[in-house]
C-alpha cells in the first residue's frame, strides 16, 4: 500500500477509520477482561472501524503487587491466550488491531503491545521507558521503534511513558511512521488542576504538529488499588488538531475517527520553503546528542 499520497494512486486506499477503545480492566481477571474487548471491538468494527487500539497491559490491569503477581498474569506473545482471541477477531472482522498485554519471554516480562491483523499476527512493541513501579516488574524493551507495514497503513506503537519522549516519535516518523498507535494507563500529574487538559493530551498533539503524524491514544478508566487513572482518550490529526476526543475521564467509551494517513506526508511541507522533518539540522544535532555528550549534572 502507498501512503505518499503523491503518485496518483488512489487516495481512498490512504484512508481508513480508527478505534480507541477506553475501558476499564478488572485486575487479574483475564478473562473478563478479554469477553470485555471483544465485545468493544465488536462494537466498533460494526460502526466501520478498520483499526481499533486498546489500553496498555488491557488483559491483566495495571498494580502489581509483586513480580510473582505479574508473572502469573503474563502470556508469551503471539502464542498466547490473549493475542490469539484477538487474531482471531481480527481475522473474522476484517480490522487491524494494536493492544497491551503483559508479555513474558522465557523468565523475562515485558510491558507489550500485540499488533495483529486480517491475516494474523503482525508484530510485537517493548515498552522502551518504564514508569514508576514498572521497573519492579518489567525489563525495558529491547526490540527498539520498529514501524509495522499493515493492512491500513505503517504504524508505530508507543506506550503511556514512551510519549514524554519527543525522540520516541521522531524516530517512527524518520522511519515512515504515518500514524502512532498508543495504548496507555495515563495517572495524574501532580499539581495539575482538574478542570486543565491532560498534560498527556498536550503531548500528544505536541508530537502530532512536530512530526506531521497521526496519533491515536487509547486510556483506561476507573481506579485500581487505589491508583485513579485519566481516561481522556483522542485522536489527534497530523496538523495537532484533535480530530475525536478527548474521552471521558471516568467512562468506558469509543472514540473513532477516519483519517487520510496521506495528509501526514502531503503536511509535512508546511510553505515553499520549509517541511518539518528535512528542515532538521542533523549536522548539529550530532554533536550536541553524540555518545560524547554528557548529561548536566544537577
Amino acid at each position: 500500500m502507498n501512503l505518499d499520497g503523491r503518485d496518483g494512486h488512489d487516495a481512498a486506499k490512504t484512508r481508513i477509520r480508527v478505534a480507541c477503545l477506553q475501558m476499564q480492566p478488572v485486575f487479574g481477571d483475564k478473562a473478563a477482561n478479554l469477553a470485555r474487548m471483544l465485545e468493544l471491538i465488536e462494537t466498533a468494527a460494526r460502526a466501520g472501524a478498520n483499526l481499533v487500539v486498546l489500553p496498555e497491559l488491557a488483559n491483566s490491569g495495571y498494580v502489581f503487587a509483586s513480580r510473582d503477581e505479574a508473572v502469573s498474569l503474563a502470556e508469551p506473545i503471539p502464542d498466547g491466550p490473549t493475542t490469539n482471541a484477538w487474531i482471531e477477531a481480527a481475522a473474522r472482522l476484517g480490522l487491524t488491531l494494536v493492544a497491551g498485554i503483559t508479555e513474558i519471554d522465557n523468565e523475562t516480562l515485558f510491558n507489550s503491545a500485540a499488533v495483529v491483523g486480517p491475516q494474523g499476527f503482525i508484530g510485537v512493541y517493548r515498552k522502551m521507558h518504564l514508569w514508576d513501579q514498572e521497573n519492579l516488574y518489567f525489563e525495558r524493551g529491547n526490540l527498539g521503534f520498529p514501524v509495522f507495514e499493515t493492512p491500513v497503513g505503517r504504524i508505530g506503537v508507543l506506550i503511556c511513558y514512551d510519549g514524554w519522549f519527543p525522540e520516541a516519535y521522531r524516530l517512527l516518523a524518520l522511519q515512515g511512521a504515518d500514524l502512532v498507535c498508543i495504548p496507555t494507563n495515563w495517572v495524574p500529574i501532580p499539581g495539575q488542576e482538574q478542570a486543565r487538559e491532560a498534560m498527556a493530551n498536550i503531548l500528544c498533539k505536541a508530537a502530532a504538529h512536530s512530526n506531521s503524524i497521526f496519533v491515536a491514544a487509547a486510556d483506561r478508566v476507573g481506579t485500581e488499588r487505589g491508583q485513579p487513572f485519566l481516561g481522556q482518550s483522542l485522536i489527534v490529526g497530523c496538523s495537532g488538531l484533535t480530530l475525536a476526543g478527548p474521552a471521558s475521564a471516568h467512562d468506558e467509551e469509543i472514540i473513532m475517527a477516519d483519517l487520510d494517513l496521506g495528509e501526514a506526508r502531503r503536511q509535512r511541507r508546511l510553505n515553499t520553503f520549509n517541511e518539518v522533518l528535512r528542515d532538521r539540522r542533523s549536522d548539529v544535532y550530532a554533536e550536541m546528542l553524540g555518545a560524547s555528550a554528557k548529561p548536566y549534572a544537577y
